[in-house]
C-alpha cells in the first residue's frame, strides 16, 4: 500500500468524526422553527421552488447560510433568508445544518 492512501485511510474516521460533531442536531432542531414553513419540518421544502434541506451535506448547508448572512447570495429571496439567519451565530448555523443533513 501506497504511504498516502495509508494516510487517507487513517485519516477517514477522524473526517467522519469531525463532520459528526460539526453541529449538534437536536439543537439544531429546537433553533430552525421557522425554517419549517419554507423547507419543512422533514427538510423538503412545501414549495417546489425551494431546496430541499434533508441529507444535504453539512458543511454546504452552513456555507450556504453564512452566505446569505454575509450578503454574497442574492435572489428573490435572499433579503428574507439574511433576515431569518441575522439573529444565528455560528454555532447556531452548525447547529441547524447538522439537523437538516441528518434527516
Amino acid at each position: 500500500m501506497t504511504r498516502s492512501l495509508t494516510i487517507l485511510l487513517l485519516c477517514l474516521p477522524m473526517l467522519s468524526q469531525a463532520n459528526s460533531n460539526f453541529g449538534d442536531p437536536q439543537l439544531g432542531k429546537i433553533k430552525a422553527p421557522s425554517c419549517v414553513f419554507c423547507h419543512g419540518a422533514d427538510g423538503v421544502a412545501t414549495n417546489p421552488t425551494y431546496p430541499n434541506l434533508n441529507g444535504q451535506d453539512v458543511q454546504y448547508l452552513y456555507q450556504s447560510m453564512k452566505a446569505y448572512q454575509n450578503g454574497e447570495r442574492v435572489g428573490p429571496l435572499a433579503e428574507m433568508m439574511t433576515a431569518q439567519l441575522s439573529r444565528l451565530d455560528d454555532q447556531d448555523l452548525k447547529d441547524v445544518a447538522a439537523y437538516f443533513a441528518q434527516q
